[in-house]
């Protein structure tokens, strides 16, 4: 089942993000995060009316998703750059793709004309996920960032969208 998240949440979203930092490289990110860290985002997501999905199965949040605007810059507010993160109870099992299918149908439905996903280029499961719902690779930064001793380089997948009927400056 998917529905927007809840702050009694919270600790199984920091337990599945802090487990990409910790053994992945699906987070350019070094040491694990705290429950205030994820309570601070949280927030920041309600109060910019962002979506913040988690996957339940079995009374167990096992997947989460949400999207937020690509730049901060006001010209950029079609643009919205998402992440998905899978714990291991939820992997190989669709809910990767059932999460990434309803952001787009918020997306779209909220009238964006563009989503954006950041992958490490060696991330294949993401990519492949990412292309099925038609994303298209739109660049990669060599050298984005440095974690496990090797550089990791960030690819850029995007989605067009409808958009607005009629954008606004």
């Amino acid at each position: 089942m998917i529905r927007a998240a809840a702050e009694e949440d919270l600790q199984a979203i920091l337990d599945i993000y802090n487990e990409a930092i910790i053994h992945s490289t699906a987070v350019y990110d070094y040491k694990p995060h705290t429950l205030q860290d994820r309570k601070q985002w949280f927030a920041d997501k309600q109060a910019a009316g962002d979506p913040v999905l988690v996957y339940e199965s079995e009374r167990m949040v096992v997947g989460f998703a949400a999207f937020g605007q690509f730049r901060a810059w006001p010209a950029y507010k079609y643009c919205v750059e998402h992440s998905i993160y899978v714990g291991e109870a939820g992997k190989r099992k669709g809910v990767g793709s059932a999460l990434l299918q309803e952001l787009i149908g918020i997306a779209t439905e909220r009238e964006y004309a563009t989503m954006v996903a950041g992958i490490d280029e060696t991330n294949l499961g993401s990519i492949r996920l990412h292309e099925k719902f038609g994303f298209r690779h739109a660049g990669t930064i060599e050298k984005a960032g440095y974690k496990f001793g090797r550089w990791l380089n960030l690819a850029f997948y995007q989605l067009m969208l409808p958009g607005p009927s009629e954008p606004k400056e």
